[in-house]
């Protein structure tokens, strides 16, 4: 038996998704859970679009010498899902990273074109044991936001700053303000020198110091290739989820042989940033709903308004008001069933509408609707409401 406040239990609650043995570790979604993700999908991309970056898209399937290339072959064989040809060996992508520099060498960039911004919401797989599924939380199959900058050296340090400068007010959106950043370095099993080590970790710390940010350090933490700076999440319950990071690495843009000509001419090495908000779009939905339940905020809820006509001689006009709702933008329902309004209007609060709109006969003759709402009940004139629930439904 779930506890009521794992994010299982409220996702079987608000008829968002499910999951059954069939396709273990992948999420079947629901019409409703699958409006919550695109509104995932929706404030990520307007971010990665403020912040100037391009959305690309990249194979599902790629041969084993780019894995070996990039050093996942070696490093992150065993969470990878192998397609085991021996005359096609592959893998089902874990990450974008590999494909975005294939894209970017044939971009041929030179120092006027640097920084590069590429970003791909896009699904990717991880061999999971069994036993380390958990819902949403832990999955095989989950979608990853990648962004990557591509950048010269002396460029990377202001990137680091602009991404930590977007990372409080875009979590704040969600209902996280308590945000806790740690700096993860070296690796025992890593790629690359030490020199190139010391200076990526180097230009973390600088990044971190002139946003006036404190990071605890984690020693041994940082990716095969590259340190890190991490960025956990505290919930109501006082719990800490890691999602946001971003890294910067010297390594694998050399593998790829990934150059800019420089002012003189010459090639020059590129240096690559790995960034991501959400990390799985997916486990970041868990954390939602195990911080904020059933009530999500009205912008993120996948059905903001129910229409409830008290009887069949206000349909018509709950109709209407279902449909200007929707041409608003907002994610309106009409429920007319024969069931009594009390009823249904318990059921729409227990399945985390924010609002109810009554309309009876009075309401109707009016020209107004009533508005049983998370903070009260209240009469407004329809243009009045349709323009309240515009400015309470809107992602901002």
């Amino acid at each position: 038996m779930l506890d009521e406040d794992d994010h299982r239990a409220i996702a079987r609650k608000l008829g968002l998704l499910h999951f059954q043995d069939e396709a273990p570790g992948m999420v079947f979604w629901h019409p409703r859970g699958l409006a919550l993700y695109r509104v995932l999908e929706e404030a990520q991309r307007a971010q990665v679009r403020a912040e100037g970056y391009q959305e690309v898209r990249s194979p599902q399937v790629i041969r084993r010498p780019i894995w070996e290339k990039s050093g996942h072959w070696q490093h992150f064989r065993d969470a990878m899902i192998a397609i085991d040809d021996p005359d096609l060996e592959s893998a089902l992508k874990p990450v974008s990273c590999p494909a975005h520099l294939e894209i970017v060498k044939r971009m041929a960039p030179s120092y006027r074109d640097l920084p590069i911004r590429i970003a791909e919401l896009g699904v990717v797989h991880r061999d999971e044991a069994s036993g380390a599924l958990h819902g949403l939380m832990r999955l095989r199959q989950f979608s990853q936001d990648d962004g990557h900058v591509l950048c010269a050296e002396d460029q990377a340090e202001d990137e680091v700053v602009r991404f930590l400068e977007g990372v409080r007010p875009f979590y704040a959106r969600f209902g996280f303000e308590d945000l806790e950043l740690a700096l993860s370095l070296r690796p025992d099993d890593r790629a690359g020198d030490d020199g190139s080590w010391d200076r990526a970790e180097s230009a973390l710390a600088r990044a971190l110091s002139r946003r006036g940010e404190r990071a605890v350090e984690q020693p041994g933490t940082g990716a095969f290739y590259g340190p890190k700076i991490e960025i956990a999440l505290r919930d109501r319950a006082g719990r800490a989820w890691q999602c946001g990071t971003i890294q910067l690495d010297l390594v694998m843009p050399s593998r790829f042989d990934a150059r800019y000509v420089d002012a003189q001419g010459e090639r020059r090495p590129l240096v690559m940033l790995h960034r991501a908000l959400y990390g799985s779009l997916e486990r970041f939905m868990g954390i939602l709903l195990e911080h904020h339940g059933a009530s999500l905020p009205a912008w993120l809820a996948p059905v903001q308004a129910v229409v409830l006509p008290v009887s069949a001689g206000q349909h018509e006009a709950a109709r209407a008001l279902e449909r200007a709702l929707r041409a608003d933008g907002v994610r309106a329902v009409l429920d007319a069933r024969d069931e009594s309004l009390a009823r249904r209007i318990a059921e729409s609060h227990a399945g985390g509408v924010p609002f109810a709109l009554v309309l009876g006969g009075r309401e109707v003759e009016r020209g107004s609707v009533a508005i049983r709402a998370r903070d009260g009940q209240r009469e407004r004139g329809i243009e009045e409401a349709r323009a309240e629930l515009r400015e309470a439904c809107s992602p901002g």
